[in-house]
């Protein structure tokens, strides 16, 4: 199933949630709504499930306007954040709830619970309650309730918030791996960048009601079409229009200017274009090492490898030099617009 969302827009009081949004989503994608809070991407979910009803605009699911048809009329699956599983039911009969409210056959019900349960790994589970599972199995409880009507549409909205970093990082390649297989049209909603880098063929940035990007999660990172973008996606560093790291022709003109970690070159001595920098702190990230300096009273990070580390021998207080490999610029003027200033 597509989705199709043309100029919506939804206010509740004074605040503008969303503000005349227009998205695509083709059949069968995995697509993340990322975003700070605030920025209208909860609603937008609402709002293509039924569950809202905006004040302006239509939504269309494959071809089909539905923008005040029920939940239960658009075949959507949804799925909350703190899994609202029925405490007093077993795990077999959370998952053929949505079954046994359409009145289906028992068999089917009872053999498309075992299927579904197969399918999110809780085989052998059923018969427990959701108090007797782990937050990473009932989340996956959740999503095979959600799957077990068949729906057309998968809307997940901050799934594995509620989770620690291991299982939320386990779930996400579970997750990813359950859509390739099943190939529902899926939409979540998420304010983690990593998980959404890691989950979606495709992202869509949300600030202020409004998109600001949509794309590949590759093209989002590396092109990236306002500063906000920049900003929230990845790490980096904000410099000032003065900054001797961005000192090239045309970047007199940039309001904002961003480095990335990566992109700062560290030596231990001059080389063409360095400038002197002084080691203040170095963090071990596991992998990778973050190395916090000082240049002309501006702190600026870097991201090493381990084997870079150990090549410089870097201790704090180091005096060393350094070289942006690109500093992306966005220019002042009617429409922001983002160039790439190579060292």
């Amino acid at each position: 199933m597509t989705i199709t969302v043309e100029h919506v827009s939804k206010r509740f009081g004074t605040f503008q949630a969303v503000d005349e949004v227009s998205l695509q989503v083709g059949d069968g994608g995995l697509v993340a709504l990322l975003g700070p809070s605030g920025s209208g991407k909860s609603t937008l979910l609402r709002l293509i499930a039924g569950l809202e009803q905006p004040d302006s605009g239509r939504i269309l699911l494959t071809g089909q306007d539905a923008t005040y048809k029920s939940v239960q009329d658009r075949h959507v699956g949804f799925v909350f954040q703190h899994y609202a599983l029925f405490k007093h039911l077993t795990i077999r009969k959370n998952i053929a709830f949505g079954l046994e409210i359409q009145k289906r056959p028992q068999a089917y019900i009872k053999n498309r619970v075992e299927e579904l349960l197969d399918l999110v790994q809780l085989g052998g589970l059923g018969n427990r309650y959701p108090a007797q599972l782990s937050g990473g199995q009932r989340q996956r409880v959740a999503l095979a309730r959600a799957l077990a009507v068949e729906p057309q549409v998968l809307l997940l909205d901050e799934p594995f918030g509620a989770l620690d970093a291991k299982v939320r990082k386990d779930l996400r390649d579970w997750l990813r791996r359950l859509h390739d297989e099943v190939h529902i049209t899926t939409v979540f909603v998420t304010h983690d960048q990593e998980e959404a880098m890691e989950i979606a063929d495709e992202i869509v940035v949300m600030n202020q009601g409004r998109i600001e990007q949509v794309g590949h999660p590759a093209d989002v990172y590396d092109r990236p079409a306002s500063p906000f973008v920049m900003s929230f996606i990845g790490a980096v560093n904000v410099l000032p229009s003065t900054s001797p790291l961005a000192n090239r022709p045309g970047s007199s003109t940039a309001a904002s200017l961003f480095l990335r970690p990566q992109d700062v070159e560290i030596h231990l001595s001059p080389e063409p274009e360095t400038l002197p920098a002084k080691v203040i702190r170095i963090t071990h990230l596991g992998w990778e090492i973050q190395v916090e300096l000082s240049v002309d009273d501006q702190r600026i990070m870097a991201l090493l490898t381990r084997s870079r580390l150990a090549e410089l021998q870097l201790q704090p207080q180091q005096a060393v030099f350094i070289k942006p490999r690109a500093v992306h610029a966005f220019e002042t003027g009617e429409s922001t617009r983002a160039t790439l200033l190579p060292r």
